[in-house]
């Protein structure tokens, strides 16, 4: 394979025709459904998906097949089948919905306005994860210019990702025999250590997540009258969140939240952490003189990748500050995210949190956690010695630098699925979310040259699967 001439091809790709589309996707505001209950009537994910389904079918490969699959009370899934060489199939993924727009972006920045700047485009889900498509068939064009054969390709392209794919298992069920048994899933959906190099994630956390309220009075009151005699609902919430984590060291508790780290993965971590040094610290916004937890790079990404960790990422029953009165407030809600370790079953998990808050609580306070969302984690099979030596070759050859392998923090519910559905599949899964891309979260952007170089990475490996 000319790396060089597949290079161009990618890069004219991007230029002409992926960034032209990027901007108009960032610029609809496809919120996942989780966000967005009215999305069938608001029409900003059918918009999304008309959208890359208009630039899939009519690109030029020959005997492909492109449509969108409905399922009664369900979010869309674009679905391509590009016939190839040999019995063997490819599974590529990605999806087409949002996160919701958050605070803090920059002043001439916003979530849905895309801007170019430095080599980075800005908006929501540019990076996570509207490139998918598009990478994904020019990375198969990318080959067929070369006369290079390949496997049969399934690309799926979802559009409930950010909500936890609960929809995605009714399409895999519906579609089971046309997908058939992939030999090798491509998932372009994570992240980067660094923009220097390829980046393969080898595990993801888990989930558990749900509300948790405390309830003390029927209705709100002086709390002249009444602090000192009524509980406070939010000392109540405080009380339980220290059964779960250590407040001091954010050192999460139970035993049932806690999994053994293999060997393998340990090894990983420390050579992400000698690679990528001091700037795994800097990748992050921290305010001046914050500082991490824990005492080493190899630890912080430890705890960021296979160590459960709480998070609080919602407030409710307290009023803003423009409107907080001498009220003692009636109770008090937090919205709970536990992120788990990649073998820690999710639904056992959150079952569990469930007994441990619900269980005796401070002066008999009225107290419920309600689950809203499990998801289990992931662990990657052994990597198969030729897709090894595919992904060193295609670092060196578009970065010369070697390929990396990394755990990631968050939840892909889609390659759990996947792992489960084809055991005996390879998996690729990387992506463009490397340092400050973040998503979710205000400014975020995608690194144009990094997902020319990673495209062009996955044309490599979809080449040497064929002849593996």
């Amino acid at each position: 394979m000319d790396q060089k001439a597949v290079q161009n091809f990618v890069d004219g790709k991007w230029d002409d025709e992926i960034v032209p589309e990027l901007v108009e996707y960032i610029k609809i505001p496809a919120k996942s459904p989780g966000f967005d209950p009215d999305w069938e009537k608001n029409g900003y994910l059918e918009d999304a998906t008309q959208l890359i389904f208009g630039w899939c079918k009519k690109q030029p490969i020959e005997g492909m097949s492109c449509e969108i699959v409905r399922l009664p009370g369900r979010t869309p899934l674009i679905f391509m089948d590009i016939p190839g060489e040999g019995d063997d199939t490819i599974l590529m993924y990605g999806h087409l919905d949002k996160q919701p727009e958050m605070t803090g972006w920059a002043d001439h920045l916003g979530p849905w306005k895309p801007v170019i700047e430095d080599g980075k485009l800005y908006g929501r889900g540019g990076a996570d994860d509207g490139y998918a498509a598009y990478a994904s068939l020019t990375a198969l064009m990318a080959l067929q210019e070369q006369d290079i054969p390949h496997a049969r390709c399934v690309v799926m392209i979802e559009a409930c990702e950010e909500s936890g794919s609960f929809d995605l298992p009714h399409y895999l069920d519906h579609l089971r025999d046309r997908i058939g048994t992939p030999s090798l899933v491509v998932c372009l959906d994570s992240g980067a250590g660094n923009y220097d190099q390829v980046w393969l994630t080898v595990s993801l956390r888990g989930l558990a997540s749900g509300t948790l309220r405390a309830d003390v009075l029927r209705e709100g009151i002086h709390s002249g009258y009444a602090s000192g005699f009524v509980p406070s609902s939010f000392r109540v919430l405080r009380q339980l969140i220290s059964r779960l984590e250590d407040e001091q060291s954010g050192r999460i508790l139970p035993d049932y939240l806690q999994a053994d780290i293999p060997a393998q993965r340990q090894r990983q971590t420390q050579r992400m952490a000698d690679a990528l040094g001091d700037s795994v610290v800097h990748a992050y916004p921290f305010c001046d003189g914050v500082e991490p937890q824990a005492d080493s790079n190899y630890e912080r990404i430890l705890n960021r990748t296979w160590r459960a960790a709480l998070s609080v990422t919602g407030v409710d029953g307290i009023p803003s500050l423009e409107s907080a009165g001498n009220v003692l407030r009636p109770h008090s809600s937090l919205k709970l995210s536990m992120r788990l370790p990649p073998t820690t079953d999710g639904e056992m998990a959150t079952e569990r949190m469930k007994e441990t808050l619900e269980a005796n609580p401070p002066q008999n306070a009225v107290v419920s956690f309600e689950p809203d969302h499990a998801a289990r984690g992931w662990n990657a099979p052994d990597i198969a010695p030729w897709l090894e030596a595919s992904l060193q070759n295609a670092s060196q050859a578009a970065f010369g630098q070697d390929a990396m392998y990394m755990g990631e923090g968050g939840t892909i519910p889609f390659m759990a699925m996947l792992g489960e559905f084809f055991p005996e599949a390879q998996f690729v899964i990387t992506g463009v979310l490397g340092p400050n891309s973040n998503a979710h979260g205000p400014n975020e952007f995608l690194h144009i040259p990094y997902a020319k170089k990673l495209t062009a990475c996955v044309t490599q490996v979809l080449a040497d699967h064929l002849n593996r």
